[in-house]
């Protein structure tokens, strides 16, 4: 069976596998009381609505 002529140093082991934990943009929707772009299923920071309801009080 072949085998590797040398080492694989622990630069390029590591370099590879840290490529997969680059992190994605979370994901925007708009708030259907105010229009304001907001995170999926989180109260509207600007208006305070949920689901059709007033969840908290913005002042």
């Amino acid at each position: 069976m072949v085998e590797p002529k040398r080492k694989t140093p622990q630069s390029k082991t590591r370099s590879r596998v840290a490529s997969a934990w680059t992190l994605e943009a979370s994901s925007k929707s708009s708030c259907p009381n105010c229009g304001v772009a907001k995170r999926p299923h989180v109260v509207c920071p600007s208006c305070g609505w949920y689901k059709g309801r007033v969840a908290i009080d913005v002042e």
